[in-house]
């Protein structure tokens, strides 16, 4: 295994303990939404790195093509669910759960998708949109500027959320273009 498949995997082991410290943050405990801020953050610098080294390092697999994504996915997911629905965490930190229904509907949009175009093709290349770098780019700012207390949080979180509708419709449209194909051929 190489190392930027380490670091991914490493990425997706952070999640639980993003989870934990929101789920015994409190009032009385506010150090656990810096150490919360302090995971999230790691994670998502993992997953800046982890393309760059495997790029540069000509280390590009098939677990690491297919694993990425997922982390991004179950971090993402982890967070805005996290953020939405655990009691103890301030109303200023909570993400609208109409927010997490977008975000979840795009992500199983996408695995859904993938896995039809899977069994009907029988292969597929997951590549990522540039439209999918940039909302995952947003996700993460947004979620880091909630955790941070940044009072115009919303300013990143709503973009954030747009780019998901954007991407989610592209994702959707490349997906039938491929599907089209596949009932071409």
């Amino acid at each position: 295994m190489n190392l930027a498949n380490k670091i991914t995997i490493f990425r997706i082991l952070l999640i639980p303990f993003f989870i934990a410290t929101l789920l015994y943050y409190s009032e009385a405990r506010p150090n656990l939404r810096f150490m919360a801020l302090a995971v999230f953050a790691l994670a998502c610098f993992t997953d800046a790195i982890d393309g760059g080294i495997a790029r540069s390092r000509s280390q590009i697999t098939e677990l690491g093509v297919i694993l990425d994504p997922i982390a991004d996915k179950l971090l993402i997911a982890s967070a805005f669910i996290s953020l939405s629905i655990i009691k103890s965490i301030p109303q200023d930190l909570h993400i609208p759960a109409w927010a997490v229904l977008i975000v979840l509907t795009r992500e199983a949009i996408i695995v859904i998708g993938s896995i039809l175009i899977f069994f009907l093709k029988g292969n597929i290349a997951i590549k990522p949109s540039g439209l999918g770098k940039i909302t995952t780019f947003f996700q993460m700012l947004g979620i880091i500027a909630i955790l941070a207390i940044f009072q115009f949080n919303k300013f990143l979180i709503y973009p954030a959320i747009l780019f998901t509708i954007i991407s989610g419709i592209d994702y959707i449209w490349r997906g039938s273009k491929e599907l089209s194909e596949i009932q071409k051929a």
